[in-house]
């Protein structure tokens, strides 16, 4: 996915919206958006909007001297997502297709997601899922049944802390054995890192890995050797969060793309209206896109 002329004009919100997590100094919230307006003439606007998206933040960590900005956001929602576990693992068990509930949870989950402009509250994930458990029937259910019976071996591509809580009741439907989780390799915005997988508890039941990249999205030319060569191994790889469809939609692999749409750019890319719940497969494999409702 090439980045849009749409996309600089939230840039820049979204530069203001990270300075003011990294600093509360006004002076260096100045600086911060000085040198973005600065980047702005030079965007390639032939990559992905996530190449934007890693230079901000690599930015924003250097002025701030802070790691991991976003640490205390990640670790709050990763609380929360940890008290309804329980209860969401609940209706996964009690469900005739639990496939598909765990699929749907998985997704709602991708409301959590510290990029864009409008933040995200506890309400916000209360009511996301309660919107996916109601929307309308998988039209695509039996492809990705198909699609994950088939597969030998499973990449899981994380996106968010938080959701990624809710991707383990997915990963526990899919014989977690074969299933190679792979998250963040260094802090870029909320996104998971391996303490997010292990604040989840899924080191114990997969492998996890971080891909050695901290764009957020998976840029392949920017991924460690490791997280290649499981990319490239995989019979099968599901893909969560806008970043890495961004990254991945044009990648000729068997993906499957878990996201909900909260970007007007993302979401007429891949051909659905803002704020559904989407299933899209990869250009290899695409057969059509499923909507979960809005």
């Amino acid at each position: 996915m090439k980045t849009s002329l749409d996309c600089i004009p939230c840039f820049l919100r979204q530069a203001l919206d990270a300075a003011r997590v990294a600093s509360p100094d006004h002076a260096v919230q100045e600086r911060i958006l000085r040198e973005v307006l600065r980047w702005s003439e030079g965007i390639d606007l032939d990559r992905p909007p996530i190449v934007f998206g890693q230079r901000l933040h690599r930015y924003l960590r250097e002025i701030a001297g802070i790691e991991d900005p976003y640490r205390t956001a990640k670790d709050r929602f990763n609380r929360l997502a940890m008290r309804l576990l329980p209860d969401l693992r609940a209706l996964v068990a009690v469900a005739n297709e639990p496939l598909e509930v765990a699929a749907r949870i998985a997704i709602a989950g991708n409301v959590i997601d510290m990029g864009v402009p409008t933040g995200v509250t506890e309400q916000d994930v209360h009511r996301s899922i309660s919107e996916a458990l109601a929307a309308p029937p998988f039209p695509l259910l039996d492809q990705f049944r198909q699609a994950v019976a088939r597969a030998r071996s499973i990449l899981y591509l994380a996106d968010n802390a938080g959701e990624i809580v809710f991707d383990r009741l997915l990963i526990e439907q899919l014989s977690p054995a074969r299933v190679i989780l792979a998250v963040r390799g260094s802090p870029v915005i909320n996104d998971a890192t391996v303490a997010d997988a292990r604040a989840a508890g899924l080191h114990a039941i997969v492998e996890v890995v971080g891909n050695g990249s901290d764009a957020p999205g998976t840029l392949l030319d920017d991924c460690s050797a490791e997280f290649i060569g499981h990319f490239e191994a995989a019979d099968l790889i599901l893909a969560k969060g806008q970043g890495n469809f961004e990254t991945l939609s044009d990648e000729p692999r068997n993906i499957f793309f878990l996201f909900k749409a909260k970007c007007p750019v993302i979401a007429a890319y891949a051909g659905q209206p803002l704020g559904t719940y989407v299933l899209a497969r990869s250009p290899a494999e695409r057969a059509s896109s499923v909507v979960f409702g809005r």
